[in-house]
């Protein structure tokens, strides 16, 4: 009488699913981090050392005919202020992201900048990267 069981455990580990795992997992993380990249008009920024990059929820553009942007939406200078504070009503830490022309005039820069301070708005200015 043969009582010895048929089926054994197969004691092998197969790492070939923890490989395609491992693998899925990086495409995704290459595909999303080139997702985060600034929006913005097309305008040329001034070059800095010392340059971070901000999650922007609000962003205000001038471009080099003095044409002001809240959002990617056109505005004029007079009413920047009023639709401002309204984006900035809901939010409880404001960050206004200044997308401004290298060849604009410091005066237009320094007009907004000061809208924004005074509705109490952390103002950054966006740059691009010294090389």
């Amino acid at each position: 009488m043969n009582l010895r069981s048929r089926n054994r455990i197969n004691a092998e580990f197969s790492m070939s699913s923890m490989t395609d795992i491992i693998f899925l997992l990086l495409i995704f993380f290459m595909l999303t981090s080139n997702f985060v990249t600034p929006s913005g008009l097309p305008v040329s920024l001034p070059s800095s050392k010392a340059s971070n990059i901000v999650m922007q929820k609000i962003s205000i553009t001038i471009t080099p005919d003095l044409e002001y942007y809240l959002n990617d939406q056109p505005v004029a200078l007079e009413s920047i202020e009023p639709q401002l504070a309204e984006l900035l009503q809901g939010t409880e830490e404001g960050v206004v992201v200044l997308h401004v022309d290298k060849s604009v005039p410091v005066e237009h820069l320094v007009k907004v900048a000061g809208i924004a301070t005074n509705l109490n708005a952390k103002v950054t200015l966006a740059t691009v990267p010294a090389e």
